[in-house]
């Protein structure tokens, strides 16, 4: 059995040690030239998910961070939290660098004789990859021309948003909880990965207006009341968009990754809706190893059919989130007040919500 990947993501990455586990050969087509691991963008991975990984051979223990706590904010209480989700005896989730996990992840893949890389070059024909004897092709890249042809029908929203990341470097505390605050510039996080060091992720609501490194420092240094600052890494800026593909395959060739679903950055959810995809898309593949069966286009469907609804879902459930915390910010409203004040004092909602953060729908 052999399976193409392309695109040089973390994703793909993780599927290919999933694959390979299973003794199905993977090739990763990737492109050098287009390809940065950023400094300083950080992965929330929920427990379930540290679990799955760890069944698959992959412990991120050593180079992650645990976080017990998350507790949410507004731009009218910013010294109460509006919501306290936590977990005194275990972590609600990890946080890994992208860079630390992309090595981890290159390093442990290298040693396994049924994974091999290919470049692929401008004049690269993608139609000799289809060619080729490849069981499955799987296109985690939303930029290449399969995906053009292919997965270009999408249910898309411009959030008019940059998220904006850095890290900041404060006094040394236990630093075992996360904090988001609504502010009414965006949504912002503070992630912690270590002691003394915390990711910080702002969602800046006007894209089209520019904002200094200074102005981020400012906005960052007002709504921060957890830390000491010493310093500020670089910032990086993207822009933001939901995206949801209405094609989840085509033939032999399934989108993947980001190439099915981009959502907003506001919970953290986006890598971990993507390691529940390779979870179901593994399990399928091993079924039908176990019956013996090819790899063909039908692993293609009961992956669309298990997955496609409980994604769009999902996804919709983190835009409606962060649309409701946009229009609490700009009205004074009581009746928003009401709806607050009923969930964070609703036990059977304060209990569910780590359960769905953890597992999705799939729970």
């Amino acid at each position: 059995m052999n399976i193409a990947l392309i695109g040089n993501s973390l994703a793909n990455l993780v599927l290919s040690k999933f694959l390979i586990k299973k003794g199905i050969k993977v090739c990763l087509y990737h492109s050098k030239n287009n390809f940065k691991i950023s400094p300083t963008r950080t992965i929330a991975i929920s427990k379930s998910n540290v679990n799955f990984l760890q069944d698959i051979g992959l412990d991120i223990s050593k180079f992650s961070w645990p976080i017990k706590n998350i507790k949410i904010f507004n731009e009218k209480n910013k010294s109460k939290e509006l919501f306290n989700f936590k977990n005194k005896d275990k972590y609600l989730f990890l946080l890994v660098r992208n860079k630390s996990f992309f090595s981890f992840l290159e390093k442990n893949l290298k040693k396994n004789k049924n994974f091999s890389t290919k470049t692929i070059s401008k004049s690269f024909k993608y139609k000799r990859l289809i060619n080729d004897q490849y069981d499955l092709i799987i296109n985690s890249d939303s930029k290449n021309i399969l995906s053009k042809a292919y997965f270009s029908k999408r249910i898309k929203k411009n959030y008019n948003s940059k998220a904006i990341t850095t890290i900041i470097n404060h006094q040394v505390n236990k630093n075992d909880c996360a904090y988001q605050v609504f502010t009414k510039f965006g949504p912002l996080a503070f992630l912690p990965y270590s002691k003394n060091k915390t990711s910080v992720v702002f969602s800046f609501n006007n894209s089209s207006k520019e904002i200094s490194d200074h102005q981020i420092k400012d906005i960052i240094s007002k709504y921060n009341k957890f830390y000491k600052l010493k310093s500020f890494s670089i910032f990086e800026k993207f822009n933001l968009d939901l995206s949801l593909s209405k094609n989840y395959y085509y033939k032999n060739i399934l989108g993947f990754s980001d190439n099915l679903h981009k959502i907003h950055p506001l919970a953290g959810q986006g890598f971990n809706m993507t390691l529940r995809d390779i979870k179901i898309f593994g399990d399928i593949v091993e079924k039908k190893l176990e019956l013996g069966l090819p790899l063909d286009n039908s692993v293609l469907k009961d992956f669309c059919k298990e997955t496609k609804h409980l994604n769009q879902i999902f996804s919709t459930g983190i835009d409606l989130i962060y649309e409701f915390f946009k229009l609490e910010n700009k009205i004074d409203n009581i009746y928003t007040d009401k709806i607050i004040k009923y969930f964070s004092n609703n036990k059977f909602f304060n209990t569910q919500i780590p359960k769905f953060a953890d597992k999705g729908l799939f729970f």
